[in-house]
Parts: C-alpha cells; sequence; structure tokens
C-alpha cells in the first residue's frame, strides 16, 4: 500500500509541476490583445474622415467615453530597434460624425 501512495503522490507532482510556467527556457507565445494600431496606421486617420473610415482604419476604439460619445481612445505601441517597447495613446475627437482632432500623447 505503501508503494501505491508513493507512486500515486509522485503523478500527482509530476502532472501538477507539468502546468508550471517556472522553468527556465520554457517557450512562452506572446498574445496580442485587442487591435493591432501601428504608427502608419495612426498616420492614415486625418481631420474630416468618418467615423466608418476611421474604424476601417484602426478598428473598434479601445475606450470610448459613456459621457462623450464623440472621443475616441486607442492605445499602440511601437518597438524600437534598440528591443524597446514605446506605448502610445491617441485621442480621436469627433464633431457633426466627422473627425475634428487628433489628439498624440506620449506616455
Amino acid at each position: 500500500m505503501k508503494i501505491s501512495s508513493s507512486a500515486l503522490l509522485l503523478s500527482v507532482a509530476l502532472l501538477l509541476s507539468a502546468c508550471s510556467g517556472f522553468f527556465p527556457g520554457s517557450y512562452r507565445i506572446d498574445i496580442p490583445q485587442g487591435n493591432l494600431v501601428t504608427e502608419e496606421k495612426v498616420n492614415e486617420v486625418t481631420t474630416g474622415m468618418n467615423r466608418r473610415q476611421v474604424q476601417r482604419i484602426l478598428g473598434s476604439p479601445l475606450l470610448v467615453d459613456t459621457f462623450n460619445q464623440n472621443r475616441w481612445d486607442y492605445f499602440y505601441s511601437v518597438d524600437t530597434k534598440k528591443g524597446t517597447n514605446i506605448e502610445y495613446h491617441i485621442t480621436i475627437v469627433f464633431k457633426d460624425e466627422v473627425v475634428k482632432e487628433i489628439i498624440k500623447n506620449d506616455d
């Protein structure tokens, strides 16, 4: 009986350790979340575009202000050649259903 208990305990320990991601050199895939917004896509958006045109270029906004439906917020990042990641925030303000202002903020 002692051998089967030890075998069971060893099996459970091995199975649970397989679920761990703490092993050095273990591969983890990057999973992008949300829309892929690039600097090139942001530069395509100009004043005078309607909501549908902006949404076609940038996708659905990450944040839509509940109290101000005329403001769309997007966050995007740029990978530099040095391996650093720079994050940006862009706000698009609409007036009369067209882009009135594009605000780019460096975070």
